[in-house]
Parts: structure tokens; C-alpha cells; sequence
């Protein structure tokens, strides 16, 4: 850890001022003052402006020139040598959170910063966070994020993120409220707005802390999507209803007309952001088409059409979080079958490098930003908020679970609903809100709370989170990669529920889907996607997209347990690369082929339909014929005589129960009108008598008395005729 020391020193002595950290405009920049002419500087003649130099200088420092670039390359050097030396520490990565660590060397660079210059260190300002920092994160988090399982848990995602937002936003809301009306005292000044207000930004739930912490554990996936999407779509949420309540804030008045007009707004920005992610992802899949003859820009399309889309939104008052996911989900499937593969792996790399580094600054400086001068506390609000937090969140998640459990087929276990509410974090995003709000007499009590709530909800249930996951024994993830058997029954049975939705007339998520995929193959994937990369088969578009999360890395692919009592060994590298080329290589012969391929919405017409086909026959084990020829002591030759004949059906053969009237069809098995195969395979003889037995006048009278049912067997050709 020593080079973090040093370089925390050179950090603190270069930082002269609050207001010269890398996010501060150059105008506000100190100039340097004109020289004297003694140190070698000319100002006497010619414009006042500009200095002549009277000789030539060999060395000179002109720090103020690179300070902003200066500054903010040594803030990224401090951050990725913390992370570097959290991964190196030893067994501290499995005790303490990585977050928790970067907010200790936050904490200890501005206790430095703050003794060498006895001022307060630099904060981390709102635009600086909203627009530089946040998102590559939510698109990285967007880019990767694993579409089956969100799509599939989306209505409980939504149901937690928009009304357990609102739950938790009007409960804290309204109990501070209670709380400064009992302590008026010291809170009487706190109005109903400033409480709501300050309960917007606090129930935020951060997906940075999120995802540090929760990809650490390696729960199930399900666990896993409910509490990331939650925290991604509780975002945008918050940040609406925290703007909301700052125009509530700024009227003179609110009456019941402005309420009506900011929930219309809510879905306005919410709305607007999702239609502005899908037109700028579509553009970006639409572009990534014709980047055949220039392969090294492609990625550079990832990043500019999503951050457009962001920086949009913004501009227009819209949701930019939740514009930045969607382009990012939309575009994802087109620009991977666009771009090669050493595209999508500079995509991958660059998108978790980027992330990587503005989680670990925004870490490290929301510990700089906790030492300053601006605190204010107050025992009755800051104890009641973190409660608040805690019971709200809590209580909302068990009565949310409780409706959606009874539309779900996969129920939340209670185990799940612990770690759900256990799960909410906080972070930068309250930290950023807090600063913005406007100033009047409790500001800094506002921010000293949400500074203890973020601190206690990283370390306290940061840290303590994995082992309650180990103490309850919840469910983990798979460690090993689906294999591709796995995805093309995964596949199947897609088919097969959307197929029973279909005929019951039941429009359920399966038939949506599949109606989403017919649109998607026969519009979308025709405009966005290049001819030579169309037909291409769907188990080798599964081969290939295993290919690609296996190279993501460890997180997304990690090493299959190998049973140790197994004789077999591992795998090489060279055999696992010549199992893949002649996988490949097989897969891609066998798209070659001329197949007639169908599903349930393109049957293609079979010419040989109109053929006699073959019987195939089913093969019989040696037991079975045994039983077909010998009959126990005892039993009714009838039900023999029944099961010999249907042990000789073919596939092609279809069985029904014959009524009385078709007998004299039957009968007459040397008609014209019957065609070879089936005058041999249909048998008049009823089903209770054998050949021998048939001249036999015992076995004739009972058929004469009471005609028995008999089977008639139609080939499926002549059924067509």
C-alpha cells in the first residue's frame, strides 16, 4: 500500500484549492500573475497580455497548464491501485465487500487532504456523477444483462421497482414528517415537501453497491435479476419523483391539478426515455450493418449512440437511465451479429474497464466527500431515517411478494424476500441527489443522514449479507455454462408452451415472445442485419453465443467441478479447440444441406405426401415377442388376440374404435377400392378369434348375438383422400 500514501500525498499537495479538482470549468482556473523582469519575462512592451521571454530558459514548470488533465489522471491512478491492492490483500476480499475498502482509502485520502490544507477536500459534484460517471455503468449493466430472465421476471421487477419506490417514498416521507411534529422543537422548521423530498432521494437504491456485493455471492439468478432490475429501475423512479417534488417545492402553492399534472409527468419521463433508448439502439444496429470495410470503429458506434441516447433524454427532462438501458438491450443482438469477434471482444473489455473505473471513483470519492465542514446532526432524524429505512423496505417487499407470489409459477421463497429487503444499499445516487437540493436551514442535517444511511447500508449490511446467505442457505447459481443440449431444450419447451397458449387462446408471456421472434426474423433482423450473416442455423447461433460468454471471464463463465471420483481427466486446450472446430465445421455442413425445415407457423408442402409410405414397424425386444406368442393357463384369448395385433402397429397407422355399421366394410377385405398395403394389414377376423378359430361355430354365435367393438387401422394417406 505504500504507493497509495505517495501517491495520496502528491495528491494533497497539488490540490490547492476546494473548486481545483478535474470537474471544475478552466475559466475558474487561477492565472498566473506577469513576471518581473528579473526572473527572465518581458512585460513592458507590446500587448500587456503577453510575456516576452528577455532569454532562453532550459527548464520550467508550468503546472496550471495540465492541472485539470494532471489531476484527474492521478484520481484513476488511485483508484485502480486501490482495487489492485484489494485484489492482492489476502483473505480480506472474502470478509470485507470491495466497496467497503474503497470507501476507507476514500476516507483516509480526504482525512490527508484535510490536514495538509485544513480545508475541506474536493466533493464529487451532481454533473459530474450524472454525466460522466453513472453512465457506464448502467450501460455496461444494460449491455449484459441477461434478457431471458429479465423479460420473464419483468412484471415483478416492475412491480417492485415503481410500487415499492412509491411505498417507500410516501411511507419515509410521511413518518419524518411525523417525526419533526413530535420534535418541533429542533425539526419544526422541516416542512411536508422538504420530508418527501429528502424520502425520494433516500430510497434510492444504488446498483453500484448493488452489483459490487451481490455478484461477490453468486446467488441464483432469479434472486439476482429481482434485486438488480429493482435497482435499476428504482433509479429512474427516484429520480423522477425527486424532480417532481422539487417543482412542488419552487410553486407557491400545490393544488390537486398540479398532483394530476406530475403523475401524467411521471410517465411522460418514463415513457419518453424508453422510446428514445429503442430509436437511438436501432440506429446504432442500423449503422453497425455497413461497418464491414471499417471493423475498427464499430465498438466506437456502442458507445456513442448510447451515450447520445443518455445525453438526450437529459436535454429533453426525460429519463436518461432508462434510455440508456433500452439502447442497450435493443441493440445488443443486431451489433453481435454485425461485427466480428474480435469487435465484440473489444466491446465486452472496454465496457467492464470503463464501468470498473467510475464505480471504483465514485467509491473513493463519496469517502472524500464524508470529511467537510457542512454536518449538522440531530439524534430524532438521523436514528428515525435509518429505521424508517429498514421497516418500510421491509414491510413493502413482504406485501408485494405476497400479491405477486399468487401470479407467479416460481414462487420468492421467504429466504429471498430476506435478502430482497436486506439487499436495498444505498449510494452515490442519494449521496449526488442530496447536494442538489436547494438551500434552506436543514440542508446539512439532509446531508449528514444520508451520509450515515449510505455507510451503515454498505458496511454494516454490506458486510454482513454474505453470511446470512450462507445461514439461510440460499439457493447459489450454476457454476457451469448451459451446454448446448440445455439451450436447445430450453428452446423446445419455449415452443411447445407457446404452441398450448396458441390453441387455448391463452396470450400469455410465451406466446408474446413468440410472436416477437416471427416479427424480429421476418422485419427486423432482414433491415438491421447484413445478408451474409442471415441464414445462419439457430443451434450454431447457440454454439456461438456460448463461445462468447465463455470468453467474458470468470464472472460469467467460471470453471465446471470436476468430480474427483472420476477416472477421466480434463480436458487440454489443444483437444477442447479441436472438439469446437469440428463441432463448428459439423454444424455448418449440416446447415448446408437442402433439409426442408418447418415450425408451427411456415409448413412447407411435402411432395411425397401423396405417397404410400412405408410402415415402420417398432423394434420388439426378445421378451416381448415371447409374450406375444405363448398365453398363461387361464387367460381370455380375446385380450391375447388384442395385444398381438396392436403390437404389430406402424408408425403411420392411426387407432379408432369401429362402430357396428362399418362391420360389412371390414368384411369385404378383398374390395377393390382398398389398396395393397392396406388389404394386408387390415384383418376382418374380429379381435377375440384367431385364424384356427374362426370356421368354429363357438366362436361365431356370441359375435352374432352381441356385436364387440373392433378396430379398423387407416393409413394416413388414404385418411387425406
Amino acid at each position: 500500500m505504500a504507493p497509495l500514501w505517495t501517491l495520496s500525498l502528491l495528491l494533497s499537495a497539488s490540490l490547492l484549492r476546494p473548486g481545483c479538482l478535474a470537474l471544475t470549468p478552466p475559466a475558474e482556473l487561477p492565472q498566473l500573475p506577469n513576471l518581473p523582469p528579473s526572473l527572465g519575462y518581458n512585460s513592458s512592451d507590446g500587448d500587456p497580455s503577453v510575456d516576452l521571454p528577455m532569454a532562453l530558459r532550459v527548464f520550467s514548470v508550468d503546472y496550471h497548464h495540465v492541472q485539470a488533465p494532471f489531476e484527474i489522471v492521478l484520481w484513476i491512478m488511485l483508484a485502480s491501485l486501490a482495487k489492485l491492492g484489494f485484489h492482492w490483500s489476502g483473505r480480506v476480499p472474502a470478509v470485507v465487500p470491495e466497496s467497503c475498502l474503497l470507501i476507507m482509502v476514500g476516507l483516509l485520502v480526504g482525512g490527508v487532504i484535510y490536514g495538509v490544507r485544513h480545508s475541506a477536500p474536493p466533493t464529487l459534484s451532481a454533473d459530474a456523477f450524472f454525466l460522466f460517471l453513472l453512465p457506464p455503468i448502467v450501460l455496461d449493466a444494460g449491455y449484459f444483462l441477461p434478457g431471458r430472465l429479465f423479460f420473464e421476471n419483468l412484471g415483478t421487477i416492475l412491480w417492485y421497482a415503481v410500487l415499492g419506490t412509491l411505498w417507500n417514498v410516501l411511507g419515509i416521507g410521511l413518518s419524518l414528517y411525523g417525526v419533526c411534529l413530535l420534535a418541533h422543537s429542533s425539526l419544526g422548521d422541516i416542512s411536508l415537501l422538504h420530508c418527501l423530498l429528502f424520502g425520494s432521494l433516500i430510497a434510492a437504491v444504488d446498483p453500484v453497491s448493488v452489483l459490487s456485493v451481490f455478484q461477490e455471492m453468486h446467488v441464483n439468478e432469479q434472486l439476482h435479476i429481482l434485486v438488480f432490475g429493482e435497482s435499476l429501475l428504482n433509479d429512474a423512479v427516484t429520480v423522477v419523483l425527486y424532480k417532481l417534488f422539487e417543482s412542488f417545492l419552487r410553486l407557491p402553492s400545490v393544488s390537486a391539478l398540479d398532483v394530476l399534472l406530475g403523475g401524467c409527468r411521471v410517465l411522460v419521463v418514463g415513457l419518453g426515455g424508453l422510446f428514445v433508448g429503442l430509436f437511438f439502439g436501432l440506429l446504432a444496429a442500423l449503422t453497425s450493418r455497413f461497418t464491414s470495410r471499417a471493423q475498427v470503429i464499430a465498438p466506437l458506434f456502442v458507445f456513442l449512440y448510447s451515450y447520445l441516447s443518455y445525453l438526450t433524454s437529459e436535454m429533453l427532462h426525460l429519463s436518461g437511465i432508462m434510455a440508456i438501458v433500452t439502447c442497450a438491450v435493443t441493440m445488443k443482438q443486431y451489433v453481435e451479429a454485425n461485427v466480428s469477434e474480435r469487435s465484440n471482444t473489444s466491446i465486452q473489455y472496454f465496457l467492464k474497464m470503463w464501468s470498473s473505473v467510475s464505480e471504483t471513483l465514485i467509491f473513493i470519492f463519496l469517502g472524500v466527500s464524508t470529511i467537510q465542514d457542512v454536518h449538522m446532526w440531530s439524534w430524532p432524524f438521523v436514528c428515525s431515517t435509518l429505521l424508517l429505512c429498514l421497516v418500510w423496505r421491509a414491510s413493502g417487499v413482504l406485501l408485494l411478494t405476497a400479491v405477486v407470489n399468487k401470479l407467479r409459477r416460481n414462487r420468492v421463497t421467504f429466504r429471498d424476500q430476506f435478502i430482497i429487503a436486506y439487499g436495498g444499499l444505498r449510494g452515490a445516487i442519494c449521496f449526488s441527489l442530496v447536494f442538489l437540493i436547494d438551500d434552506f436551514p436543514k440542508k446539512r442535517l439532509f446531508i449528514t443522514t444520508t451520509i450515515v444511511v449510505i455507510l451503515f447500508t454498505v458496511f454494516v449490511q454490506g458486510m454482513t449479507i454474505k453470511p446470512l446467505v450462507d445461514l439461510l442457505d440460499v439457493k447459489r447459481k450454476k457454476r457451469a455454462l448451459p451446454t448446448v443440449s440445455e439451450e436447445i431444450h430450453s428452446r423446445l419447451i419455449d415452443h411447445l408452451l407457446a404452441g398450448i397458449e396458441d390453441v387455448v387462446g391463452y396470450w400469455g408471456q410465451h406466446y408474446w415472445k413468440d410472436k416477437f421472434k416471427q416479427f424480429n426474423k421476418k422485419y427486423l433482423r432482414r433491415v438491421l442485419i447484413r445478408e451474409e450473416h442471415q441464414a445462419r442455423s439457430s443451434i450454431l447461433r447457440v454454439y456461438q453465443e456460448l463461445e462468447r460468454r465463455e470468453q467474458r471471464g470468470d464472472d460469467q463463465a467460471p470453471t465446471p467441478i470436476v468430480d474427483p471420483r472420476s477416472n477421466s481427466r480434463p480436458l487440454l486446450p489443444e483437444e477442447m479447440d479441436s472438439i469446437r472446430r469440428i463441432l463448428s465445421r459439423n454444424l455448418q455442413s449440416f446447415n448446408n444441406k437442402q433439409t426442408p425445415a418447418y415450425s408451427r407457423h411456415t409448413l412447407h408442402g411435402d411432395a411425397a405426401l401423396n405417397r404410400a409410405r412405408k410402415p415402420l414397424h417398432r423394434h420388439q425386444s426378445l421378451g416381448e415377442r415371447c409374450s406375444y406368442n405363448t398365453t398363461t393357463q387361464g387367460e381370455d384369448p380375446e385380450f391375447n388376440g388384442t395385444r398381438r395385433v396392436r403390437a404389430g402397429l406402424s408408425r403411420s397407422h392411426t387407432v379408432c374404435s369401429m362402430s357396428p355399421s362399418m362391420r360389412p366394410f371390414l368384411q369385404d377385405s378383398s374390395d377393390s377400392s382398398l389398396p395393397a398395403p392396406l388389404a394386408q394389414t387390415v384383418d376382418p377376423t374380429p379381435l377375440g378369434a384367431s385364424s384356427e378359430d374362426q370356421s368354429t361355430p363357438h366362436h361365431q354365435e356370441p359375435a352374432e348375438r352381441a356385436p364387440k367393438k373392433q378396430l379398423s387401422f387407416v393409413l394416413e394417406n388414404e385418411k387425406q383422400q
